[in-house]
């Protein structure tokens, strides 16, 4: 089997069942192509295409194959065919004795051999060094050599697939995505001992494999961070939207030693924007993914911690500590925690749509699935402005686009500016006061049935795509009972904490609680998760780095 090397190389292997001869064949090669190629030497046709399946998980490329014809088993022949399946591109070489060069001319119609070499090839520099410098001269020309990447193979209308390569592109983390039903997807479940049943297949730039993982897992294998470096801190951050990545920037580089915590990636529903064109400092307009991008290389430049694919499932004070529990049981403690949760967006409640989440309805702007609605037509539900962006957007490259709204018009829920581009685009037609009544299909969404709020009549429709953006909800049942939280479940703090002038419930402290602070002190709020937030990008940060002075004025006063 290969040994992993730091540095990767093209490989060369040969395959030989004779021990004497396989040494032989790997020594010259080594001698002459060592310094740039990997040379890799089996004794038997299975083993060689065992070490072919690990060099393909790994992402490693074969340059040429140079396989002896008489082997027990597996001959050559029989073994180039099969090499075929894991690297098509690889030159192939059939070493014969004099007596089976008949067969040697037949595998160049069997398995388009390149080249056949007799026994003995001595001296190599005459009979075997020219063959394989103009075989890797012509490999190289073909330029097969690929950037190490993470690949996911799976099924196309598969839900946990097509969550898995949302967690991969919003955590900025390059993948390519292979269909089980298409060759090359097949060729990577041979490979790794899979099958179609169980997806996704995924395969990290180190050739390590997971099948049906986890978020946690996959970020661990991918290099996210997903365990803390300490277990007490001056700032805990949870979540990582636009109001916790301001937290983590300000507070990691004003000296507090900070960790944020996201259970999914970071960003939060800005990060899903395609476009947004109304934050201060970017008059060309920025998506979602770029800002997120460039929020969390410099929170992390400033030296804040950022763990992703740990959720929190309990808040706990003990003493002038705040201890954060995760979801496995471990926790975390600090000096100061700031919750910044944001919103999910709300589950459209249609009979049939649940049945197709991930499998052609999508909530928020799913872009990974963006390419895959080219000349489709697409149905957008909701009338503000993250349903805009994300119409504005899909008109690019869908057919069609149709805006459905519940309300009489867009002008009340959703910017001009926004209003102005669905207006002005020619492939997006806006269907006020109209419903969701269902959702149809057998492995995936095939057609929505439409009502008009106005008239009760219903349409049935063609529909493979389906991205939902009706509200949000506050990601807060983990904090009940132990901060407050308003009949929706936005916390409150500050003023709001005490309307009539009178200290929230069980508060000890000689002073009223801060603008952004909960009902439990040293704990913050900021962002959508905060009940009367403005819920724009812009306040979000404005929040999180408010938030950061309260949190130094409250160190000072403990």
């Amino acid at each position: 089997m290969p040994e992993p090397s730091a540095v990767t190389r093209t490989v060369i292997l040969t395959v030989d069942d004779d021990p004497g001869v396989s040494r032989a064949v790997a020594r010259d090669l080594r001698r002459r192509y060592g310094a740039d190629h990997r040379v890799v030497r089996a004794e038997s046709g299975e083993t060689a295409l065992e070490a072919l399946r690990e060099l393909k998980l790994r992402g490693d490329q074969v340059a040429v194959l140079l396989a002896d014809y008489r082997m027990p088993q597996m001959n050559g022949i029989e073994f180039l065919e099969q090499a075929l399946d894991v690297f098509p591109a690889a030159r192939r070489v059939l070493l014969t004795a004099y007596a089976d060069t008949g067969a040697a001319i037949d595998a160049i119609n069997v398995v388009d051999l390149d080249h056949y070499l007799l026994k003995p090839w001595d001296p190599p520099e005459e009979k075997l060094y020219p063959v394989l410098d103009e075989l890797l001269e012509s490999w190289r020309h073909a330029d097969h050599r690929t950037v190490a990447t993470t690949k996911v193979v799976g099924h196309r209308w598969s839900a946990r697939c097509s969550e898995v390569r949302e967690f991969l592109a919003r955590n900025q983390v390059p993948y390519r995505w292979y269909s089980s039903d298409e060759p090359e997807g097949r060729r990577l479940l041979a490979a790794a001992g899979a099958d179609a049943l169980r997806l996704p297949l995924v395969i990290t730039p180190d050739g390590t494999t997971l099948v049906e993982p986890r978020d946690q897992d996959l970020a661990a294998r991918v290099g996210l961070a997903t365990t803390p470096a300490a277990d007490f801190y001056d700032l805990i951050v949870i979540g990582g939207g636009p109001a916790g990545l301001g937290a983590a920037v300000y507070g990691a580089s004003e000296g507090l030693r900070t960790v944020l915590v996201e259970r999914s990636a970071t960003g939060g529903q800005a990060g899903q924007s395609s476009r947004i064109e109304n934050y201060l400092g970017f008059p060309d307009g920025v998506s979602g993914s770029q800002l997120t991008d460039r929020a969390r290389r410099q929170a992390t430049r400033f030296g804040a911690e950022i763990l992703t694919a740990r959720e929190v499932t309990a808040l706990e004070v003990t003493g002038a500590a705040r201890s954060v529990r995760f979801s496995d049981g471990s926790a975390i403690a600090a000096h100061s925690v700031l919750l910044a949760t944001g919103v999910s967006y709300r589950q459209l409640d249609a009979p049939g749509v649940a049945d197709f989440t991930g499998r052609g309805v999508y909530y928020g702007s799913a872009l990974t699935e963006a390419a895959a609605c080219q000349d489709h037509d697409v149905y957008v539900v909701g009338g503000a402005n993250s349903a805009g962006q994300a119409a504005v957007y899909l008109s690019r490259s869908a057919r069609s686009v149709t805006l459905l709204v519940r309300g009489a018009s867009l002008a009340a829920s959703m910017s001009h500016y926004l209003v102005r581009q669905v207006e002005d685009a020619p492939n997006i037609t806006v269907r006020s006061g109209t419903v969701v009544e269902s959702a149809h299909g057998t492995d995936h969404l095939e057609g929505i049935t439409l009502r008009d709020t106005r008239t009760d009549r219903t349409e049935r429709v063609d529909a493979q795509w389906l991205f939902v953006f009706i509200g949000a909800a506050p990601l807060t049942d983990w904090l009940d009972g132990t901060v407050a939280r308003d009949a929706r479940g936005f916390i409150l703090a500050g003023p709001d904490l005490s309307p009539d002038g009178t200290p929230p419930t069980g508060w000890e402290l000689d002073r009223p609680p801060y603008h952004l602070e909960t009902a439990v002190p040293g704990v913050f709020v900021a962002g959508d998760a905060r009940a009367e937030s403005a819920k724009r990008v812009a306040s979000a940060v404005g929040e999180g780095a408010m938030a950061v002075m309260l949190v130094h004025r409250y160190l000072e006063q403990s």
